[in-house]
């Protein structure tokens, strides 16, 4: 009930700060001045709606997108003392932290990889590869799970995908006003929308995507320290931190991009496109938990 609240009062804040901010800018002005009928306020509602519609649709059909993308298998009847042990630990963990056990699945890939999804923390999947399996002592892959677990009591799903909707938000609102002015301020058009409007429109909405990412890929790099340290309590400072180092031994394969923010990792960007990055470099996550383990002391 909460989350639903929380969805609701930020959509129509949005909305809110849109249709403010236009008339503070004075776009609305400037329009009405050239003979423009674009109806803002159903633009900002239309914008909201598309925005935090598409956002909260994906993260519905997170699980089953997951599965279908991964390959991940859901252990229903665990055949192997791994898958045992890997049910037991995910649901001791979930008790600690809270939340109803959620299901539990391996999909098929030789890199070390993990990651959680879900609509909601109750209701959440936790993958691990067999690469992962295979590769780490039991203790790290505790910690993994750790982390995984962390982002799921910590809302991070809905989160992002809060975040995304507002982003979304405003480059479903500013391309379209980019393209309406163009299309009737700069080439006069006052019939319609010509074809200069959905070129501008398509271009802009491309460049806003483009830079909205950076502002959703910056808190997703924040929720990755928080879930690190989640993983350190849950599995033990040390077990998180060799976790990493393994990982930083040979570091994974990007997941699909609707798991990436939730993966245990992601090969590291250079640069500018650091910007673009869902994850911080594993030597700094490595170094913050370091840091925290002698603070403990």
């Amino acid at each position: 009930m909460k989350r639903i609240f929380l969805f609701l009062m930020t959509n129509i804040a949005i909305m809110v700060v849109l249709s403010i901010t236009l008339r503070l800018l004075g776009v609305e002005s400037l329009l009405q001045q050239n003979g423009s009928d674009l109806n803002v306020q159903a633009l900002v509602v239309f914008s909201g709606v598309i925005g935090f519609g598409g956002a909260f649709i994906s993260l519905a059909i997170s699980k089953w997108m997951a599965k279908r993308m991964t390959g991940a298998v859901v252990i229903t009847d665990p055949t192997s003392n791994m898958e045992k042990w890997l049910i037991e630990t995910v649901e001791k963990q979930a008790k600690i932290v809270g939340i109803k056990m959620p299901e539990v699945a391996i999909f098929p890939s030789s890199q070390m990889n993990a990651f959680a999804t879900g609509m909601s923390k109750n209701s959440a999947l936790v993958a691990v590869s067999q690469g992962l399996l295979d590769s780490m002592a039991q203790g790290e892959i505790e910690a993994v799970v750790g982390h995984e677990m962390s982002h799921v009591a910590n809302g991070d799903m809905v989160t992002l995908t809060l975040i995304q909707g507002v982003v979304n938000t405003f480059v479903v609102f500013l391309s379209r006003v980019i393209g309406h002015v163009v299309d009737r301020v700069i080439l006069k058009n006052q019939r319609g929308h010509g074809i200069g409007y959905f070129v501008t429109v398509i271009f802009a909405q491309i460049i806003l995507s483009i830079l909205a990412a950076i502002i959703v890929m910056y808190f997703s790099r924040k929720r990755e320290f928080v879930a690190d340290t989640g993983g350190a309590d849950l599995a033990g400072h040390q077990n998180m931190i060799n976790a990493l180092k393994r990982l930083a031994q040979k570091e994974p394969e990007p997941l699909p991009e609707q798991l990436a923010a939730f993966g245990i990792g992601e090969k590291s960007k250079k640069g500018l496109m650091h910007l673009w990055s869902s994850h911080p470099p594993l030597e700094d996550r490595i170094e913050a938990l370091e840091k925290r383990a002698m603070n403990k002391l």
